[in-house]
């Protein structure tokens, strides 16, 4: 008996130490792959990866969970740098960017870095754009730093407490720090490996996920064990927060406008879109047919709809 459960331990031991191996050797393949493009800046304790295009009004955009500036490199940004400067930046803990130590994730906090960086890199406020959580970032901005900005863009925003946690991340759903780091390094890389169509495929439903975002948009990041570490720790950090920042919405100060599509799958356009409307009346919302990655499926569309809202707020200034 005891020599069974020994050959069981070892046994145990040397497919969790082939995990980790394997894990590794996909995260260095994987940044090979698909180095930094951007520089880097220090912003409190943090170290931020971001690219810097264009000339004009500075707009800054922010990506969702789980992505980073490529999300916004595959089709965006050259329909933006003709007339703005644009500036794109890795989320902390997100693509390239680092955490400060003892960071969380937690919404505020991101928008407390967002702020310091666009002080750091000397923008006259700028607009700030946020796609899906990074528009909850970009909202928390607006509430705690107004002064930094001149308005916000928002693409399918998070701005409530989700009743559930969307399909494609529950099983990012991770509370214990311990626990989301024994998944990061064993498990999370073969499984996304083995199941990341099938993820990608209901992130932009009903649109097809396109077959070259892996490489192109920057999707095959997300398969580093400190990816899936720190995207199961913003998906625990958003609760902390988002509250709150609900029911200080009324007290925005800045223009708000969002653009949703009807046929989002992973946040509901009239509970994240239309439902601000009656938080704020500095909120407006355009509605169009669409998922939730309208960023990368309708371009053309998204990149006039931040044109219009930097149009207007740049000239109200």
């Amino acid at each position: 008996m005891i020599t069974l459960l020994l050959v069981l331990v070892a046994f145990l031991a040397m497919s969790l130490a082939g995990s980790v191996i394997f894990t590794a050797i996909t995260a260095r393949r994987v940044e090979k792959a698909l180095p930094p493009r951007g520089q880097f800046i220090e912003v409190a304790g943090a170290r931020i990866h971001y690219l810097d295009k264009g000339s004009g009004p500075p707009i800054v955009i922010l990506h969702g969970l789980g992505g980073q500036m490529g999300n916004f490199t595959y089709a965006l940004l050259e329909r933006l740098t003709d007339e703005f400067r644009v500036i794109l930046m890795d989320r902390p803990g997100s693509g390239y960017s680092r955490r400060a130590p003892g960071a969380t994730g937690r919404l505020t906090e991101q928008a407390a870095v967002v702020a310091e960086f666009i002080r750091k890199l000397g923008l006259d406020r700028p607009l700030l754009v946020g796609h899906s959580l990074g528009g909850a970032i970009a909202l928390g901005v607006a509430l705690d730093h107004p002064e930094t900005i001149c308005g916000l863009a928002l693409i399918a925003p998070l701005t409530h407490v989700p009743r559930d946690v969307p399909a494609p991340f529950r099983a990012m759903d991770i509370k214990s720090d311990f626990l989301r780091w024994l998944v990061a390094w064993t498990v999370a890389t073969p499984i996304g490996i083995r199941r990341g169509k099938a993820i990608l495929d209901a992130i932009f439903s009903p649109e097809p996920a396109p077959a070259d975002f892996p490489i192109r948009a920057g999707g095959i990041l997300g398969l580093r064990p400190r990816s899936f570490f720190n995207t199961s720790s913003d998906m625990r950090g958003v609760n902390v927060d988002l509250g709150a920042m609900v029911a200080r919405y009324s007290s925005l100060r800045v223009p708000v406008r969002i653009l949703y599509g009807t046929t989002d799958q992973v946040l509901s356009h009239q509970v994240h879109g239309e439902a601000m409307k009656a938080e704020s009346s500095m909120v407006s919302v355009e509605l169009v047919n669409g998922g939730h990655m309208l960023p990368i499926t309708a371009p053309d569309l998204t990149a006039k709809f931040i044109k219009a809202a930097a149009t207007k707020v740049i000239g109200a200034t």
